[in-house]
């Protein structure tokens, strides 16, 4: 996310379900002249992520409300959605998933996808012409979200590695004028 902010001068960039406000935050540190604003449901969540943004001067514009209705003024003007959204299918029941609140981890349906397939539709309603998506999944929902995100009007989708080497995020760009688009799914980034 901070490297797609990067490349456009004066970037909006939204970050759905913000949690503490951590990447929202990271984005508008390290981008200095991006206009960034973050969305969390969760109250508890929410008071943190503004605790944390008053920790470095209100950088980001945060937002009380539902991640997939939120932010209706920023539709089709955002260069970068960027979500780490509840994901987690529920068969999942390691102590390390368990140890968070339900409404960050279970992301709804057989395949813990129902929240991230609303998300990706959502972004391509905020993302501008060319716009990146940028989702933090789990290591099997790779294809799946690369092949939704293709079908819900991206045109350029692909499965990108945390540090570990495993693949755990989503990383589609909506179509733009200022290139060939084919609709093809890239290789793992």
């Amino acid at each position: 996310a901070i490297v797609a902010a990067r490349a456009r001068e004066g970037a909006v960039v939204v970050d759905l379900c913000t949690g503490s406000g951590a990447i929202a935050l990271a984005v508008a540190t390290e981008v200095p002249g991006a206009q960034v604003y973050a969305v969390e449901l969760s109250e508890q969540a929410y008071d943190v992520a503004q605790r944390n943004n008053r920790a470095y001067g209100n950088v980001v514009h945060l937002v009380r409300g539902d991640a997939r209705t939120a932010l209706g003024e920023l539709v089709g003007r955002c260069d970068v959605v960027v979500t780490n959204p509840p994901y987690v299918p529920p068969m999942e029941v390691s102590p390390e998933v368990q140890a968070d609140p339900a409404l960050a981890l279970w992301g709804g349906g057989p395949d813990g996808l129902d929240m991230p397939k609303d998300l990706v539709r959502r972004a391509v309603e905020l993302a501008k012409p060319g716009g990146i998506l940028v989702m933090e999944h789990a290591e099997e929902q790779g294809a799946a979200l690369c092949d939704y995100a293709l079908a819900h009007g991206f045109v350029e989708a692909r499965t990108g590695v945390d540090l570990t080497g495993r693949p755990r995020l989503l990383w589609a760009r909506k179509r733009g004028e200022e290139r060939g688009d084919d609709g093809s799914c890239g290789l793992p980034v």
